[in-house]
């Protein structure tokens, strides 16, 4: 189909015989394509007759955007989450995108603001400080060069400073997290974007670890979490939607899910680790949910909540 535009931007009127020879098609599929071209936008003109032919208007100058409604109406709620992201670049993403809306014609206008109107992202409340911060701190993470921040960690009276490295950003669960070689502990560590006060570049540089992964890096910390490396078994709990939403959510648990249905979800971890962690975890939900493997599992929270219960009878004795 832009081959075929090409052709036809050249100016010249050939009939569709003509451009299913240059482009061995059929000429079934010239016409096919010249009904595609006009439905984005394209002025494309067919003349019967001894000295008809198929040709572009000359007021034509762009080139048309190959977007579905569907896929238009993708870009513009992609839009709405990195909006409500607190993304640091939605300004040029707006200006990218009215250029998308400004290429279509005026069918697919009426059909984009049709279709984009049912879907709103609430977006959680941000210092105005952070998308500076995040612009900051990825422009350090692309240029190599160290920063000097202030921090302040939560229940701190007090705010910290400290140098570091600035490697990439992440977005979790509501908020951005920058991923950084702390200069004073000497290791990679995370730091909330929104508890950053101050920012300022040093003359310092660094090279950041080839192929580093900010998404990586938070998988590893989970990993580490772990008691052992084995034996692994399957942990399956059954619950309503929302509640499974809350369990799968868990910082920890997130990382090992295998499976999820409407009514199930699936994890795989070693034994150690979940004997741990996840018997008082669980019982944070009560009977919304219900374990159904491993045995083993069932047979702790059982013992966590008998020795709860025993606990409390000692103290009404």
């Amino acid at each position: 189909m832009l081959s075929m535009l090409w052709i036809l931007r050249t100016g010249k009127k050939l009939t569709a015989t003509q451009i299913a020879d240059s482009l061995e098609i059929s000429v079934r599929t010239v016409y096919r394509y010249i009904d595609a071209l006009c439905a984005s936008g394209v002025p494309v003109v067919a003349e019967s007759g001894h000295d008809g032919g198929i040709r572009i208007l000359e007021s034509f100058k762009e080139t048309p955007l190959f977007f579905n409604s569907l896929e238009v109406k993708a870009l513009v709620d992609a839009f709405k989450f990195a909006q409500g992201a607190g993304y640091p670049y939605t300004e040029e993403l707006e200006s990218a995108l009215k250029k998308v809306e400004n290429g279509l014609h005026e069918e697919q206008r009426h059909d984009l603001s049709h279709q984009s109107n049912g879907l709103d992202v609430i977006s959680p409340s941000r210092l105005p400080s952070v998308v500076p911060l995040l612009r900051d701190l990825e422009q350090a993470a692309k240029d190599g060069l160290t920063v000097r921040i202030t921090y302040r960690k939560a229940n701190a009276e007090q705010d910290d400073g400290r140098e570091v490295d600035p490697y990439g950003l992440a977005y979790d669960r509501n908020e951005w997290y920058a991923v950084a070689f702390c200069h004073r502990s000497q290791a990679v560590r995370t730091f909330r974007v929104d508890r950053i006060t101050r920012l300022e570049p040093t003359e310092a540089r660094f090279e950041k670890p080839e192929r580093f992964s900010a998404a990586i890096y938070f998988r590893d910390q989970s990993e580490r979490e772990r008691e052992a490396d084995g034996p692994l078994t399957v942990i399956r709990i059954e619950g309503e939607p929302d509640t499974l939403n809350a369990v799968c959510r868990h910082w920890h648990m997130r990382h090992y899910l295998t499976e999820r249905t409407d009514r199930e979800v699936r994890f795989l971890l070693d034994v150690p680790t979940m004997n741990k962690h996840l018997p008082m975890y669980l019982m944070t939900f009560g009977t919304a949910i219900r374990i159904r493997e491993p045995l083993e599992l069932k047979r702790r929270i059982q013992e966590v909540a008998y020795g709860i219960a025993k606990h409390y009878d000692e103290d009404s004795d």
